[in-house]
Protein backbone atom coordinates (compact mmCIF):
# COMPACT_ATOMS: atom_id res chain seq x y z
CA UNK A 1 0.00 0.00 0.00
CA UNK A 2 1.21 3.53 -0.71
CA UNK A 3 0.59 5.33 2.56
CA UNK A 4 2.08 8.49 3.95
CA UNK A 5 4.72 7.52 6.50
CA UNK A 6 4.04 8.41 10.12
CA UNK A 7 7.10 10.04 11.73
CA UNK A 8 8.76 7.93 14.39
CA UNK A 9 7.83 9.20 17.83
CA UNK A 10 9.92 9.00 20.90
CA UNK A 11 9.82 5.64 22.63
CA UNK A 12 7.56 5.61 25.65
CA UNK A 13 9.15 5.72 29.09
CA UNK A 14 10.07 2.40 30.67
CA UNK A 15 7.18 0.83 32.50
CA UNK A 16 4.54 1.59 29.89
CA UNK A 17 1.62 -0.80 29.68
CA UNK A 18 1.76 -4.20 27.98
CA UNK A 19 1.46 -4.00 24.27
CA UNK A 20 0.78 -6.15 21.27
CA UNK A 21 4.08 -7.37 19.91
CA UNK A 22 5.99 -10.42 18.87
CA UNK A 23 9.36 -12.28 18.69
CA UNK A 24 11.46 -13.39 21.56
CA UNK A 25 14.93 -14.53 22.36
CA UNK A 26 15.72 -17.98 23.62
CA UNK A 27 18.38 -18.72 26.20
CA UNK A 28 19.40 -22.32 25.84
CA UNK A 29 19.09 -24.06 29.18
CA UNK A 30 19.34 -27.60 30.46
CA UNK A 31 16.88 -27.37 33.34
CA UNK A 32 15.07 -30.66 33.92
CA UNK A 33 16.77 -32.16 30.87
CA UNK A 34 19.83 -34.06 29.76
CA UNK A 35 21.17 -34.50 26.26
CA UNK A 36 21.50 -38.05 25.05
CA UNK A 37 25.13 -39.20 25.04
CA UNK A 38 27.11 -39.89 21.87
CA UNK A 39 24.30 -38.71 19.60
CA UNK A 40 24.96 -38.30 15.87
CA UNK A 41 25.72 -34.80 14.65
CA UNK A 42 22.36 -33.16 13.87
CA UNK A 43 21.70 -31.59 10.49
CA UNK A 44 22.38 -27.89 9.90
CA UNK A 45 18.96 -26.33 9.23
CA UNK A 46 17.38 -22.94 8.63
CA UNK A 47 14.52 -22.02 10.97
CA UNK A 48 11.85 -22.66 8.28
CA UNK A 49 13.46 -26.02 7.45
CA UNK A 50 13.53 -26.90 11.14
CA UNK A 51 9.84 -26.05 11.39
CA UNK A 52 9.03 -28.33 8.45
CA UNK A 53 11.03 -31.17 9.97
CA UNK A 54 9.28 -30.71 13.30
CA UNK A 55 5.85 -30.79 11.62
CA UNK A 56 6.56 -34.23 10.16
CA UNK A 57 8.66 -35.72 12.96
CA UNK A 58 6.59 -34.79 16.01
CA UNK A 59 3.35 -36.50 14.85
CA UNK A 60 5.33 -39.70 14.26
CA UNK A 61 6.69 -39.57 17.81
CA UNK A 62 3.22 -39.17 19.30
CA UNK A 63 3.19 -39.01 23.11
CA UNK A 64 6.96 -39.55 23.22
CA UNK A 65 7.53 -35.99 21.96
CA UNK A 66 7.66 -33.17 24.53
CA UNK A 67 8.15 -30.03 22.44
CA UNK A 68 10.67 -28.63 19.96
CA UNK A 69 12.74 -25.50 19.51
CA UNK A 70 15.28 -24.08 17.10
CA UNK A 71 18.84 -23.58 18.37
CA UNK A 72 19.88 -20.51 16.36
CA UNK A 73 23.49 -20.79 17.55
CA UNK A 74 24.10 -24.29 16.22
CA UNK A 75 21.31 -24.12 13.59
CA UNK A 76 19.75 -27.38 14.74
CA UNK A 77 16.22 -28.51 15.55
CA UNK A 78 16.06 -29.72 19.17
CA UNK A 79 13.32 -32.23 19.98
CA UNK A 80 12.39 -32.99 23.58
CA UNK A 81 11.54 -36.65 24.16
CA UNK A 82 10.76 -38.84 27.16
CA UNK A 83 12.77 -41.99 26.40
CA UNK A 84 15.84 -43.36 24.59
CA UNK A 85 13.86 -45.07 21.82
CA UNK A 86 12.28 -41.77 20.80
CA UNK A 87 15.69 -40.07 21.02
CA UNK A 88 17.09 -42.55 18.51
CA UNK A 89 14.24 -41.81 16.09
CA UNK A 90 14.91 -38.08 16.40
CA UNK A 91 18.62 -38.48 15.75
CA UNK A 92 18.04 -40.67 12.70
CA UNK A 93 15.81 -37.94 11.28
CA UNK A 94 18.64 -35.39 11.56
CA UNK A 95 17.50 -33.48 14.66
CA UNK A 96 19.03 -33.17 18.13
CA UNK A 97 17.30 -35.24 20.83
CA UNK A 98 16.99 -34.15 24.45
CA UNK A 99 15.46 -36.35 27.14
CA UNK A 100 13.31 -34.28 29.51
CA UNK A 101 11.37 -34.82 32.71
CA UNK A 102 7.96 -33.47 31.68
CA UNK A 103 5.87 -34.91 28.86
CA UNK A 104 3.54 -32.75 26.78
CA UNK A 105 0.60 -34.40 28.52
CA UNK A 106 1.96 -33.28 31.89
CA UNK A 107 2.57 -29.75 30.63
CA UNK A 108 -0.90 -29.61 29.07
CA UNK A 109 -2.31 -30.82 32.39
CA UNK A 110 -0.57 -27.93 34.13
CA UNK A 111 -2.07 -25.48 31.63
CA UNK A 112 -5.53 -26.94 32.28
CA UNK A 113 -5.14 -26.41 36.03
CA UNK A 114 -3.90 -22.86 35.48
CA UNK A 115 -6.95 -22.11 33.32
CA UNK A 116 -9.21 -23.48 36.05
CA UNK A 117 -7.51 -21.96 39.09
CA UNK A 118 -5.42 -18.99 37.91
CA UNK A 119 -7.32 -17.08 35.20
CA UNK A 120 -6.57 -13.68 36.68
CA UNK A 121 -6.44 -10.48 34.56
CA UNK A 122 -2.81 -9.52 34.12
CA UNK A 123 -1.45 -13.06 33.84
CA UNK A 124 -0.18 -15.22 31.02
CA UNK A 125 1.30 -18.66 30.55
CA UNK A 126 3.12 -20.44 27.75
CA UNK A 127 4.87 -23.77 27.33
CA UNK A 128 8.62 -23.20 27.09
CA UNK A 129 10.34 -26.20 25.46
CA UNK A 130 13.76 -24.87 26.48
CA UNK A 131 13.06 -25.11 30.22
CA UNK A 132 10.51 -27.93 29.72
CA UNK A 133 8.04 -26.02 31.88
CA UNK A 134 4.94 -23.85 31.66
CA UNK A 135 6.12 -20.31 32.42
CA UNK A 136 3.49 -18.25 34.27
CA UNK A 137 3.89 -14.45 34.19
CA UNK A 138 2.06 -11.90 36.35
CA UNK A 139 2.11 -8.23 35.36
CA UNK A 140 2.30 -5.25 37.72
CA UNK A 141 -1.50 -5.04 38.14
CA UNK A 142 -1.66 -8.43 39.89
CA UNK A 143 -2.18 -7.72 43.58
CA UNK A 144 -0.22 -9.20 46.46
CA UNK A 145 -3.14 -11.48 47.32
CA UNK A 146 -3.43 -12.64 43.70
CA UNK A 147 0.34 -13.19 43.55
CA UNK A 148 0.10 -15.40 46.64
CA UNK A 149 -2.73 -17.36 45.04
CA UNK A 150 -0.71 -17.80 41.84
CA UNK A 151 2.27 -18.98 43.86
CA UNK A 152 0.20 -21.65 45.58
CA UNK A 153 -1.23 -22.88 42.26
CA UNK A 154 2.22 -23.01 40.63
CA UNK A 155 3.77 -24.71 43.68
CA UNK A 156 1.03 -27.32 43.47
CA UNK A 157 2.09 -28.10 39.90
CA UNK A 158 5.51 -29.24 41.08
CA UNK A 159 8.26 -29.16 38.47
CA UNK A 160 5.94 -28.52 35.53
CA UNK A 161 5.58 -24.75 36.03
CA UNK A 162 7.42 -21.67 37.26
CA UNK A 163 6.22 -18.17 38.19
CA UNK A 164 7.73 -14.82 37.22
CA UNK A 165 6.75 -11.15 37.50
CA UNK A 166 6.59 -8.60 34.67
CA UNK A 167 7.21 -4.89 35.28
CA UNK A 168 4.68 -3.92 32.62
CA UNK A 169 0.92 -4.35 32.22
CA UNK A 170 -0.64 -6.85 29.82
CA UNK A 171 -3.02 -5.16 27.42
CA UNK A 172 -3.80 -5.18 23.71
CA UNK A 173 -2.53 -2.22 21.67
CA UNK A 174 -5.10 -0.07 19.99
CA UNK A 175 -3.82 3.24 19.14
CA UNK A 176 2.18 -4.95 9.85
CA UNK A 177 3.24 -2.17 8.73
CA UNK A 178 1.42 0.96 7.65
CA UNK A 179 -1.00 2.82 9.88
CA UNK A 180 -4.72 2.24 9.58
CA UNK A 181 -7.14 4.42 11.49
CA UNK A 182 -10.78 4.44 12.50
CA UNK A 183 -13.09 6.22 14.88
CA UNK A 184 -11.42 6.02 18.26
CA UNK A 185 -8.06 4.47 17.45
CA UNK A 186 -5.10 3.58 15.26
CA UNK A 187 -3.71 0.15 14.51
CA UNK A 188 -1.36 -1.35 11.94
CA UNK A 189 -2.07 -3.37 8.83
CA UNK A 190 -0.77 -6.92 9.13
CA UNK A 191 -0.74 -8.66 5.76
CA UNK A 192 -2.54 -8.20 2.47
CA UNK A 193 -4.46 -11.35 1.54
CA UNK A 194 -6.84 -12.63 -1.11
CA UNK A 195 -10.23 -14.27 -0.61
CA UNK A 196 -12.41 -15.47 -3.50
CA UNK A 197 -10.22 -13.44 -5.84
CA UNK A 198 -10.86 -10.20 -3.93
CA UNK A 199 -8.33 -8.11 -1.94
CA UNK A 200 -8.48 -8.03 1.88
CA UNK A 201 -6.07 -7.44 4.73
CA UNK A 202 -5.55 -8.99 8.16
CA UNK A 203 -5.07 -7.04 11.37
CA UNK A 204 -5.71 -7.61 15.09
CA UNK A 205 -9.14 -8.72 16.27
CA UNK A 206 -9.11 -6.34 19.22
CA UNK A 207 -8.79 -3.57 16.61
CA UNK A 208 -11.72 -4.76 14.47
CA UNK A 209 -13.77 -5.40 17.62
CA UNK A 210 -13.93 -1.65 18.26
CA UNK A 211 -13.47 -0.13 14.78
CA UNK A 212 -15.49 -1.18 11.73
CA UNK A 213 -14.37 1.20 8.96
CA UNK A 214 -10.71 1.86 8.19
CA UNK A 215 -8.77 4.70 6.54
CA UNK A 216 -5.13 5.11 5.60
CA UNK A 217 -2.89 7.75 7.19
CA UNK A 218 -4.17 10.39 4.72
CA UNK A 219 -7.76 9.87 5.91
CA UNK A 220 -8.93 8.04 2.79
CA UNK A 221 -11.31 5.17 3.52
CA UNK A 222 -9.76 1.89 2.43
CA UNK A 223 -11.83 -0.92 3.95
CA UNK A 224 -14.60 -2.33 6.13
CA UNK A 225 -14.60 -5.29 8.47
CA UNK A 226 -15.67 -8.66 7.14
CA UNK A 227 -14.82 -10.84 10.15
CA UNK A 228 -13.57 -10.20 13.66
CA UNK A 229 -12.50 -12.58 16.43
CA UNK A 230 -11.60 -11.30 19.92
CA UNK A 231 -11.27 -12.45 22.67
CA UNK A 232 -10.48 -16.15 22.27
CA UNK A 233 -8.48 -15.36 19.13
CA UNK A 234 -7.11 -12.00 17.99
CA UNK A 235 -7.55 -11.50 14.26
CA UNK A 236 -9.73 -9.44 11.98
CA UNK A 237 -10.34 -9.58 8.22
CA UNK A 238 -11.00 -6.30 6.39
CA UNK A 239 -12.21 -6.02 2.79
CA UNK A 240 -10.77 -3.25 0.65
CA UNK A 241 -13.50 -0.83 -0.43
CA UNK A 242 -11.38 1.49 -2.55
CA UNK A 243 -8.93 1.24 -5.42
CA UNK A 244 -5.86 1.05 -3.19
CA UNK A 245 -2.60 -0.64 -4.06
CA UNK A 246 -2.24 -3.81 -1.97
CA UNK A 247 1.08 -5.53 -2.70
CA UNK A 248 2.02 -8.62 -0.69
CA UNK A 249 4.84 -6.94 1.20
CA UNK A 250 5.71 -5.33 4.53
CA UNK A 251 6.90 -1.76 5.03
CA UNK A 252 10.45 -1.69 6.47
CA UNK A 253 10.31 2.07 7.12
CA UNK A 254 13.64 2.72 5.39
CA UNK A 255 12.31 3.23 1.89
CA UNK A 256 12.20 -0.49 1.15
CA UNK A 257 9.81 -3.39 1.69
CA UNK A 258 9.96 -7.12 2.42
CA UNK A 259 8.06 -9.24 -0.10
CA UNK A 260 5.77 -11.82 1.53
CA UNK A 261 5.23 -14.99 -0.50
CA UNK A 262 3.63 -17.34 2.04
CA UNK A 263 2.83 -18.10 5.67
CA UNK A 264 4.63 -20.37 8.11
CA UNK A 265 4.26 -21.73 11.64
CA UNK A 266 6.44 -20.19 14.33
CA UNK A 267 9.19 -22.24 15.96
CA UNK A 268 10.70 -21.45 19.36
CA UNK A 269 14.09 -19.88 18.66
CA UNK A 270 13.07 -18.57 15.22
CA UNK A 271 14.45 -15.13 14.32
CA UNK A 272 11.57 -12.80 13.51
CA UNK A 273 10.95 -9.16 12.58
CA UNK A 274 7.97 -6.96 13.47
CA UNK A 275 6.75 -3.90 11.58
CA UNK A 276 4.24 -1.48 13.08
CA UNK A 277 3.10 2.09 12.60
CA UNK A 278 4.25 3.37 16.02
CA UNK A 279 7.70 1.90 16.59
CA UNK A 280 8.37 0.72 13.03
CA UNK A 281 10.77 -2.24 12.66
CA UNK A 282 12.26 -4.38 15.47
CA UNK A 283 13.84 -7.82 15.55
CA UNK A 284 13.85 -10.67 18.06
CA UNK A 285 13.14 -14.33 18.57
CA UNK A 286 10.17 -16.55 19.33
CA UNK A 287 10.30 -17.66 22.98
CA UNK A 288 7.09 -19.66 23.40
CA UNK A 289 4.09 -21.14 21.59
CA UNK A 290 0.44 -21.71 22.45
CA UNK A 291 0.56 -18.87 24.97
CA UNK A 292 -2.51 -17.80 26.95
CA UNK A 293 -2.88 -14.12 27.92
CA UNK A 294 -5.55 -12.91 30.32
CA UNK A 295 -6.17 -9.31 29.20
CA UNK A 296 -8.68 -7.28 31.16
CA UNK A 297 -10.79 -7.35 27.96
CA UNK A 298 -10.77 -11.15 27.86
CA UNK A 299 -8.55 -14.21 27.46
CA UNK A 300 -6.75 -15.02 24.22
CA UNK A 301 -5.11 -18.43 23.69
CA UNK A 302 -2.83 -20.04 21.12
CA UNK A 303 -0.53 -17.03 20.80
CA UNK A 304 3.14 -16.80 19.83
CA UNK A 305 5.30 -15.34 22.61
CA UNK A 306 8.36 -13.24 21.73
CA UNK A 307 10.82 -10.64 23.05
CA UNK A 308 10.28 -8.09 20.27
CA UNK A 309 9.13 -4.75 21.60
CA UNK A 310 5.93 -2.97 20.59
CA UNK A 311 3.74 -0.06 21.70
CA UNK A 312 0.14 1.17 21.25
CA UNK A 313 -0.65 1.56 17.56
CA UNK A 314 1.56 -1.40 16.59
CA UNK A 315 -1.42 -3.73 17.12
CA UNK A 316 -2.22 -5.88 14.11
CA UNK A 317 1.20 -5.22 12.61
CA UNK A 318 3.26 -7.80 10.76
CA UNK A 319 5.46 -10.47 12.34
CA UNK A 320 7.51 -12.18 9.66
CA UNK A 321 10.60 -14.28 9.06
CA UNK A 322 12.18 -13.65 5.68
CA UNK A 323 9.40 -13.85 3.10
CA UNK A 324 7.05 -15.80 5.40
CA UNK A 325 4.17 -14.23 7.33
CA UNK A 326 4.22 -15.50 10.93
CA UNK A 327 1.92 -13.45 13.16
CA UNK A 328 -0.26 -10.40 13.88
CA UNK A 329 0.67 -8.20 16.85
CA UNK A 330 -1.73 -8.85 19.72
CA UNK A 331 -0.44 -7.48 23.03
CA UNK A 332 2.06 -7.70 25.81
CA UNK A 333 3.90 -5.64 28.41
CA UNK A 334 6.68 -3.09 28.26
CA UNK A 335 7.75 -0.80 25.44
CA UNK A 336 10.62 -0.24 23.02
CA UNK A 337 12.75 1.32 25.76
CA UNK A 338 12.43 -1.34 28.45
CA UNK A 339 11.33 -4.34 26.37
CA UNK A 340 8.91 -6.90 27.80
CA UNK A 341 6.76 -9.90 26.88
CA UNK A 342 5.08 -9.76 23.49
CA UNK A 343 2.42 -11.93 21.89
CA UNK A 344 1.19 -12.58 18.35
CA UNK A 345 -1.82 -14.21 16.73
CA UNK A 346 -0.54 -16.97 14.39
CA UNK A 347 -1.20 -15.98 10.78
CA UNK A 348 -1.79 -19.56 9.67
CA UNK A 349 -4.77 -19.84 12.02
CA UNK A 350 -6.18 -16.49 10.85
CA UNK A 351 -5.87 -17.52 7.19
CA UNK A 352 -7.62 -20.83 7.84
CA UNK A 353 -10.44 -19.24 9.87
CA UNK A 354 -11.13 -16.53 7.28
CA UNK A 355 -10.68 -18.64 4.15
CA UNK A 356 -8.04 -16.26 2.84
CA UNK A 357 -4.50 -16.69 1.58
CA UNK A 358 -1.34 -14.68 1.16
CA UNK A 359 -1.37 -13.23 -2.30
Amino acid sequence: MNHRRIPRRRAALAGAGVVALVAAGVTLQSANASETPKSPTPDILSAPAAGKLASTLVPDLGTDAAGTYYDAKTKNLVVNVVDEAAAKTVEEAGAKARIVANSLAELDGARTELTRDATIPGTSWATDPVTNKVVVTADRTVSAAEWTKLGKVVDGLGGTAELQRSKGEFKPFVAGGDAITGSGGRCSLGFNVVKDGQPYFLTAGHCTASISTWSDSSGKEIGKNEKSSFPGDDFGLVKYTSDTEHPSEVDLYNGSTQKITGAAEATVGMQVTRSGSTTHVHDGKVTGLNATVNYSEGTVSGLIQTDVCAEPGDSGGSLFSGSNAIGLTSGGSGDCTSGGETFFQPVTEALSATGSQIG
